[in-house]
């Protein structure tokens, strides 16, 4: 029996039009699966219900992954795989398993030689770096930086010194609640020559951004809000 394929689905970041940032490839792969693997049921099927789906939502199987998904239901989405049935990976925005527990799955896969196929669609961090005018040939994604103060701020003047020493560019992200208190700790804790951009609520109309030295950041505050929001840094000797 041939195994099936998992195919990785990329998701918008915001509601915007699905043809400014999903391609018409996507769609029609979305309309022939019957079994999705999903951060979240109620977002997928949103998401599903606007490439035309919504007449047989109700008849698609549909698998929660999240960060706490036990390694045996994982097992179970590699069984179907290896049935023969092909499977659609979703995120809840952007990407599936970059900065995502799909992740999991992709590895699960791979250890049993099941097809992986990524399709294009929309990056967060690509398009914040891309847009950066910080470097683009060597960078680190760092995730969520540490929540405790002390931690978080260790963390950040311990990026900060990777990317003096020539690391170049550092990505990280943020819980949209906490970004101004983050925005503040950077402000507070780094260099004044370090670099900072601020990418918020990218691919959408009220995207912003923009890249400042610390000290110029510091005469020019902003309020973040809860945009979904991308941090890069970037330290010079």
């Amino acid at each position: 029996m041939n195994k099936g394929i998992l195919y990785l689905i990329p998701s918008p970041l915001g509601d915007v039009p699905l043809t400014d940032c999903i391609p018409t490839l996507n769609i029609y792969i979305l309309n022939e699966l019957q079994h999705f693997v999903v951060e979240d049921i109620g977002t997928a099927r949103t998401y599903m219900a606007r490439a035309g789906m919504k007449e047989k939502l109700d008849s698609l199987n549909y698998y929660e992954l999240s960060e706490h998904t036990p390694a045996a239901e994982i097992d179970g989405f590699i069984k179907l795989l290896l049935s023969g049935q092909n499977v659609g990976l979703i995120s809840e925005a952007g990407l599936p398993a970059v900065a995502d527990p799909g992740s999991n799955l992709v590895a699960a896969a791979h250890s049993n030689g099941i097809r992986v196929i990524p399709l294009v669609g929309p990056s967060s961090l690509m398009m914040a770096l891309m847009s950066s005018g910080l470097s683009g040939q060597a960078f680190s994604f760092h995730g969520y930086l540490p929540i405790k103060p002390q931690q978080r701020e260790a963390k950040i003047k311990e990026i900060e010194l990777l990317s003096r020493k020539g690391g170049g560019s550092q990505i990280f992200i943020e819980t949209p609640y906490r970004n101004d208190k983050l925005m503040s700790t950077l402000l507070r804790c780094c260099s004044p020559l370090t670099k900072l951009c601020v990418a918020a609520d990218i691919g959408m109309q009220t995207e912003f951004i923009m890249t400042k030295r610390v000290a110029e950041w510091r005469k020019s505050p902003i309020e973040i809000g809860k945009k979904p929001t991308v941090f890069i840094i970037q330290s010079f000797r």
